[in-house]
Formats: C-alpha cells, structure tokens, sequence
C-alpha cells in the first residue's frame, strides 16, 4: 500500500482509475478500501480469474516494464527489492517516460480475415502530458524542466551498471539461477 502512495503522489494528475490483475499483491481490501474511502472514488477493476488477455493493457506491462528489463527468473532475495525499486525511480522512469516514444491505437477494423489498425503519431509519455488540458501549467513547467535536466544517454548507462549489479547479486545468491548469463562487467580504463 506504501508503493501504491507512493506512485500516486508522484503522478502529475489525479487517480481516476485503478487496474489490476488478480496477483493478491494488488488484489486485497485494503487497497480497495483505499480508492474507496475518499472523497472522490478511484475506479478499481480487476481482470476474471484464469483469463489473462481479459485485461491486457496490466499483462502487457509484465512484458514490457518487468520481464524485459529483469528477464523471467525470480528475484525473491529481499534485499534486491530496494536496488531493484531505486532501477524503476532513478532510470528506468525517466528514460521511458521522457525518451521512448509509443503509439497509441486510434482504430481496429476487421475486413474479412485481416485486421488493420491505425495508431497515432509516436509520443512519450511527457509529451501526451504536455498536450493534456487536464493537467495545469505549473506542472507542465516542471516536467519540462525535469526533461531538459536528463540525459538519456547518461541514463541507459547508468541503468544498464545498476542492472548488472542486481543481477550479479541475484547469481551470487544460494538459489539456482537457471537462466541469467551475462559477461562481467569490465573496469573502462
């Protein structure tokens, strides 16, 4: 529940809605008490037990925000949490949220057995936000001075060093690692 705060305090708009998948991570009373119990209720949605792709916009972010980034193998050793928590605020955010751009889906139309799709321009996420009416200009001006302060070459590097030493330690641990093979990395002269 902490996380959960901690996320939402860190969004430059209001929670409107909350999506989730059936893990008992997110799926518990407490924090469905907490969108609940305020003034203005957060929506709160869940996908059907045993049917992932029912809400495929949360599974997708297992592929795109967990797995590429820390592979498939479980990194259950506590002390990883806080360097793999400190990965997401200090690089990984900044670089996908100002640097990498998306699509967003505008339309699907099926003609016969093929299906097309239109998207929009590529964005990133800061630039939807600039472009947004509900978000106020003071805030605006923070995400533009934040983005002109970053580096994302600097950035990928140091995720990159961070993410080495992560999973260097998870490899060190007494489990079996099974998967995680990586040159060590080497001291630039």
């Amino acid at each position: 529940m902490d996380a959960t705060r901690e996320v939402e305090a860190a969004l430059p708009f209001a929670l409107l809605g909350f999506d989730c998948d059936n893990g008992s991570e997110f799926l518990n009373w407490h924090l469905v008490r907490y969108f609940q119990e305020r003034p203005k209720q957060v929506g709160f949605t869940r996908s059907r037990p045993y049917h992932k792709n029912d809400n495929g916009h949360v599974e997708q972010k297992n592929w795109t925000h967990v797995r590429q980034l820390l592979g498939y193998d479980r990194l259950d050793e506590p002390e990883l949490c806080n360097a793999i928590n400190e990965i997401y605020r200090q690089w990984w955010e900044p670089l996908h949220n100002f640097f990498c751009p998306s699509a967003k889906l505008l339309s699907k139309d099926r003609h016969g057995a093929k299906v097309q799709r239109r998207h929009d321009t590529p964005q990133t996420p800061c630039d939807r936000l600039l472009q947004s009416q509900a978000v106020d200009g003071a805030t605006k001006q923070r995400l533009k001075a934040r983005r002109k302060a970053l580096n994302p070459f600097e950035l990928q590097r140091q995720l990159e060093a961070a993410l080495r030493r992560v999973l260097e330690g998870a490899l060190r641990s007494s489990r079996p690692t099974g998967s995680l093979h990586f040159a060590p990395l080497q001291a630039t002269p």
